[in-house]
């Protein structure tokens, strides 16, 4: 940027940055901090061919992270408010960054995710939401020179845009997003017929709310947000629906101390923790329009830590106060069977039912405290792991059943020589004898009379004298007493008889009665023990043992 574009820029009104008392002023001091942050992280040096980006926690110097330097200094330069409205030294970095993106760009228009995508569309176009963003508001604000650095990088990315091809499901929506962001800065029928191809699959979410992903703290808010942006840039009123349809299902995905339930996720958050943080723009807007006051209630929670400035000046739509808030569901039992989950609270106490297939069939939590899994598998064959097959809801809870066999094998008939390389692919050309069964149920119910309560009942039926463990996994941190050191292995307990406490500060589970006819706990081919303390009940087949969970309030 020249010094007479910069004094022209200097001397000019901001356009699109909201009034600073409509936009909170601890959101604009954070930015301000990220602006600094990232003025101390950026090379600067001209000779250094990494000069306008920084390097990764991995050493990768990233196109996205020029981006991301984009969105946050073009934001603070045309934001009145902020301590780098119309500054020299952020306007410079600006452009050393825009040039960064030109030098990481291939000459296809893609860019490369280091870590595992390469010629990369997708990436590419999680990328252009920053940068068209940044252009967006540098127009808006008569940024001329700094626009021109940055419109090679958009023209290329736009001609990768129209052609390029996805992964996943939510890089769809991801692509439109960044199509309808590049035909608002540079308008061409080609966007806009680009992202009505992919729009023209449909959206990809069930009858539970939850796109195809299940990514309850990551592909869920990409999805959202990018349909509520391709929405609004596109004129396409109907694709709010499906970013509603998901935000009320969230509202049952929420523990009471705002981490979002992970368990149903098909990607790499699943088991991870984290909050509602990133749905804050569909939230907010929604709440907004809507007049919504649960999404209200919700965006007020996540907006001290979800709220980006750059947002609310491409949206002045934001800036409109909350409606007044609802409250939470915070006492309910919701069945979702598409998903195959079933969540209920009562207040502090949050319990899912996992009726997917997966081993952690139940977690459950009080305030703080919390059972993270509960678990078994009995060393039938070395394929003992209980995950259910089947399952069906009963007059009060939840059945869930698996079945297994585990077969000897004879002599081939006729005869044939094997070599030792087809072994596996002969079997099952082998008379089948000696053929040992087992039939694992499991229910679980609320408890009558307790409320925060649940009786779970674990039988294993079929081949007897099987050995069996019952694991109760606790959160780390979780201290539990009543329970016994397990031989053998670390940060394991057996529960031999009466009744365990997990205690959380002032926050506890009581849950038993135990048993240990054995202590045999690290079953032969059963999943690994997962991180914190694991509670072990073992017993022998045929097993039939009911358990009680209980949540003081």
């Amino acid at each position: 940027m020249t010094r007479r574009d910069f004094a022209a820029f200097a001397a000019a009104p901001a356009v699109g940055a909201q009034p600073a008392a409509q936009i909170d002023p601890a959101l604009i001091r954070r930015h301000d901090e990220s602006v600094e942050r990232l003025l101390r992280m950026q090379i600067a040096d001209v000779k250094d061919p990494n000069c306008g980006g920084y390097a990764d926690a991995f050493g990768f110097f990233s196109a996205s992270t020029g981006g991301a330097i984009l969105d946050t200094y073009v934001a603070a330069l045309v934001c009145p408010a902020s301590r780098f409205y119309k500054s020299n030294e952020v306007m410079q970095r600006a452009g050393l960054a825009a040039g960064y993106l030109r030098r990481k760009q291939h000459d296809d228009g893609t860019i490369d995710l280091y870590i595992t995508n390469f010629h990369s569309t997708p990436d590419l176009a999680f990328t252009i939401h920053n940068v068209a963003s940044a252009a967006l508001l540098a127009k808006l604000n008569n940024l001329t020179a700094l626009f021109g650095e940055m419109e090679p990088f958009l023209r290329k990315a736009g001609d990768a845009l129209v052609r390029g091809g996805v992964h996943t499901p939510n890089h769809r929506w991801v692509t439109c997003e960044a199509l309808s962001q590049m035909n608002e800065v540079m308008p061409d029928a080609r966007f806009v017929r680009r992202a009505e191809q992919w729009l023209a699959e449909g959206i990809d979410i069930d009858a539970d709310g939850q796109f195809n992903e299940r990514s309850t703290t990551v592909y869920n808010t990409v999805s959202d947000k990018a349909l509520l942006v391709t929405a609004l840039k596109l004129g396409k009123p109907e694709l709010l629906d499906p970013v509603r349809r998901n935000l009320e299902a969230m509202m049952y995905l929420v523990h009471p101390n705002g981490e979002v339930v992970t368990e149903i996720s098909r990607r790499q958050d699943q088991y991870e923790r984290a909050g509602m943080e990133r749905y804050w723009l569909p939230l907010r807007y929604l709440a907004i329009k809507d007049s919504n006051g649960r999404f209200a209630e919700m965006a007020r929670r996540v907006e001290p830590r979800g709220a980006w400035l750059s947002a609310y000046l491409r949206f002045p739509e934001l800036a409109q106060p909350l409606p007044a808030s609802a409250p939470l569901p915070e006492d309910y039992h919701k069945l979702m069977p598409a998903v195959e989950i079933a969540r209920i609270r009562r207040g502090q106490m949050s319990a899912s039912v996992l009726l997917n297939g997966n081993s952690r069939f139940f977690a459950m939590r009080n305030g703080e405290c919390v059972v993270q899994a509960v678990r078994f598998a009995s060393a039938f064959f070395g394929k003992g792991q209980f995950r259910p097959a089947k399952w069906e809801r009963t007059a009060d809870g939840y059945r869930m059943t698996q079945s297994m066999e585990g077969p000897y094998y004879q002599p081939l008939d006729p005869p044939r020589k094997v070599e030792a390389s087809d072994w596996d692919k002969v079997r099952g050309l082998r008379p089948r004898s000696e053929v040992q069964k087992m039939e694992y149920r499991v229910e679980v119910k609320e408890a009558k009379g307790r409320r925060g309560g649940f009786t779970i009942e674990i039988a294993a039926e079929g081949t007897a004298g099987v050995p069996l463990a019952v694991e109760v996994n606790l959160r780390e941190g979780v201290q539990v007493e009543g329970a016994a050191p397990a031989p053998g292995a670390q940060n394991a307990s057996i529960l031999k008889s009466g009744y365990a406490v997990a205690r959380s500060g002032k926050d506890t589970i009581r849950f038993g009665p135990g048993f240990a006819e054995h202590s045999y706990t690290q079953v032969r081919g059963a999943e690994p023990r997962l991180p914190g303390e694991s509670v072990y009940l073992c017993g022998f087949t045929p097993l039939r043992r009911v358990l009680e969970f209980d949540a003081p309030a």
